[in-house]
């Protein structure tokens, strides 16, 4: 019989005669392996929702013209897809563009904001519209400009612009657009639209009314660019993306983060990701010392076998080999059914709580198989040393 022969069969003969040791062995690493891989697995795709959830709340970009004093122009739709393709250069990024007029209704001035509904719904997630979104010959209205005119949803309402209003660019994000205007008083002359939503955010959106830009475009007698282009970026770094649009002077535009959402958004991840370094810390522990235990156990039962073999002239190092590779075994059997289940595991948790399928992650899969092998080896290096320092003499005259 040649040595490897013989040792695959101490081997085996090893584990078979103490299954029970060797199944609490293989069911430490397999908690370990299924923890940390579940854990793992999900810290990857927490963020990646995370971040889909965060970017839904709104805009983390903005980028607005920059005037050059011949009058409101805004950003043309070349230099909108320009700007657009220099951001998703850096990740995938949604958008929507708003052109922005003063307007009367009723006397009262108040900023209308004409827009590509699917771009802002797909932009902006939270919003609470009650109706439905604007289509031609129709308008969305904010709540407090809904409160303020009694307003409701299928309501008509009549909308006049002068071109006098709006020699200045409206900024409808800082200024108060419902002020009631009694220095210019207009009656009801102008275009009639139909309430078909009334939207709700509690923020700056609800002090303004949405149309089509195609509505804003003839209510104005004119096409013009847009005042503000709102991105969602993926970007890692969206600072990076800021600083590349604002060195581009010739773009005649200026980009600006919105600090808010990108830093809660950052905040939440590296939250999540200190969490899970630190469950996987004591997982591992608790898995070093599972493992650890069960192997000192085998070696104290093992002690006389151990001392009679170094008295037939067996060396420390074919002892130590034997057992290493028989806690590799554990690691390798435990880790194989730990990173199974903990699959199973992620994939249940991120379906109930991110609604998402999660794909096998094989570069994961494999590193936590290797891991269980590398701490169930390193778990056996405490107990392996004190069975080569095993004395033969006094082993066997205590038989």
């Amino acid at each position: 019989m040649t040595n490897t022969r013989m040792f695959l069969v101490m081997l085996w003969g090893a584990i078979f005669r103490r299954r029970g040791r060797a199944v609490m062995a293989v069911v430490a690493s397999t908690v370990g392996a299924a923890t940390l891989f579940c854990l793992a697995a999900t810290c990857i795709a927490a963020p990646q929702r995370m971040s889909e959830e965060m970017r839904s709340y709104g805009a983390n970009l903005i980028v607005t013209p920059i005037e050059d004093g011949n009058g409101k122009t805004g950003i043309g739709q070349a230099m909108v897809k320009h700007t657009t393709e220099m951001v998703r250069a850096k990740g995938t990024a949604a958008y929507a563009t708003y052109r922005y007029e003063n307007v009367r209704v009723n006397a009262s001035s108040y900023v209308l904001a004409g827009v590509n509904p699917t771009q802002v719904r797909n932009l902006n997630h939270h919003w609470n519209v009650n109706g439905a979104w604007p289509e031609a010959g129709s308008v969305m209205v904010g709540r407090d400009v809904a409160d303020a005119m009694g307003l409701t949803v299928g309501s008509r309402i009549t909308i006049g612009y002068r071109a006098a209003d709006n020699t200045g660019a409206p900024n409808p994000r800082t200024a108060s657009s419902a002020s009631n205007d009694s220095e210019s008083m207009l009656g009801t002359g102008g275009t009639e639209f139909r309430v078909s939503g009334i939207v709700d955010t509690g923020g700056s959106e609800d002090t303004i009314i949405y149309a089509l830009a195609s509505d804003v475009d003839n209510l104005a007698g004119g096409t013009r660019g847009v005042d503000v282009i709102e991105y969602s970026s993926g970007a890692a770094d969206v600072s990076q993306v800021v600083r590349s649009i604002n060195d581009m002077t010739s773009m005649h535009v200026r980009a600006q983060q919105v600090t808010k959402i990108t830093s809660s958004d950052t905040r939440i991840i590296t939250m999540l990701r200190t969490l899970f370094w630190m469950v996987s810390f004591v997982v591992l522990a608790l898995t070093l010392v599972g493992v650890s235990t069960t192997i000192s156990s085998i070696v104290a039962q093992r002690r006389n076998e151990i001392g009679l073999r170094k008295a037939l002239g067996a060396s420390a190092g074919s002892i130590g080999a034997e057992f290493y590779v028989e806690s590799a075994l554990y690691g390798l059997i435990g880790g194989s059914l730990g990173t199974a289940i903990g699959y199973l595991l992620a994939r249940l948790l991120t379906s109930a709580v991110f609604g998402r399928t999660l794909g096998i992650d094989w570069p994961l899969a494999v590193g936590s198989l290797a891991l269980s092998v590398i701490v169930a080896v390193l778990a056996s290096v405490p107990p392996v040393r004190r069975a080569s320092r095993i004395d033969p003499a006094v082993v066997l005259r205590e038989e």
